[in-house]
């Protein structure tokens, strides 16, 4: 019987490899992840699809660690989309049952590290054993400085937008702004996600290449990372790697190759 142990080994020098090769200095300030794959990994392995998402959580306490200790400012997590609720019952049931289970297993990992939890989108519809819990516990960490830890849920990006040009359109009628004080800042300002950066990095798992309405108007000028690792199975080496890769592309954000450089100019 073959051991195990020189895989292992591998995995280990994978992951020190990567975490050598990160600039520390050029860290991306917002990380954002699609978590997606947790029902197919439960169907490659027979199992219920809840079994999927109590996996995953797996995986958000590694990340949420290996970020935190990584130097990452903020982290969004795609946890649950608008359309997810038209999803069975039952699987939405177990959805919430793990999202309880998890703000109170982890209150002492937020509070211990200094993590100050978000949420973003419509949390109001959750039931509210949960919308209480997460409340709470956002309360309690408002103070926290180390990293924002934001989860989407009951979140999509149309919506999101639809609810911002809500909220100018009534200040316009009622005459709080002129028509001439609408610009992208404005709109920026009015979204779930305002006085937070836009994600500099987008992190995708299991093969899927779309947004699925995540985030539309942040992700202008985002690199996009895409992995074949199912959620369950992502894990801060995986995280790592993404890190490398996007430390290896370079960003114009719409500027030519000059203007990036006499924009570097000015920061050094």
């Amino acid at each position: 019987m073959l051991s195990s142990f020189p895989l292992k080994e591998t995995m280990k020098n994978e992951r020190v490899s990567f975490l050598n090769r990160i600039d520390r200095s050029r860290l991306p300030a917002h990380v954002a992840i699609v978590m997606d794959g947790n029902g197919r990994w439960a169907k490659i392995r027979n199992l219920a699809r809840t079994e999927g998402h109590r996996r995953g959580t797996d995986s958000v306490d590694d990340i949420v660690r290996a970020s935190r200790e990584l130097g990452i400012k903020y982290l969004t997590l795609y946890a649950f989309s608008t359309q997810n609720w038209m999803r069975e019952p039952e699987e939405v049931a177990a959805l919430m049952g793990l999202l309880f289970e998890y703000l109170e297993k982890e209150r002492p990992t937020i509070m211990e590290n200094s993590i100050k939890l978000n949420s973003i989108g419509d949390v109001e519809r959750l039931p509210p054993p949960v919308y209480e819990r997460l409340e709470s516990l956002k309360k309690e960490s408002a103070g926290n400085v180390g990293m924002t830890l934001t989860l989407a849920l009951s979140y999509g990006g149309r919506e999101e937008i639809i609810r911002a040009i809500q909220s100018v359109a009534r200040d316009l009628s009622s005459g709080l702004i002129s028509q001439g004080m609408i610009d992208e800042k404005l709109v920026s300002s009015r979204l779930y996600t305002g006085g937070m950066p836009d994600p500099d990095l987008v992190i995708r798992t299991s093969g899927e290449q779309r947004v699925s309405n995540f985030l539309l108007w942040q992700v202008s000028y985002s690199e996009f990372y895409f992995t074949e690792k199912l959620w369950p199975d992502f894990r801060r080496e995986d995280l790592y790697e993404a890190v490398v890769d996007y430390q290896g592309r370079h960003r114009r954000f719409g500027m030519s190759d000059e203007q990036i450089e006499e924009r570097e100019k000015k920061w050094r």
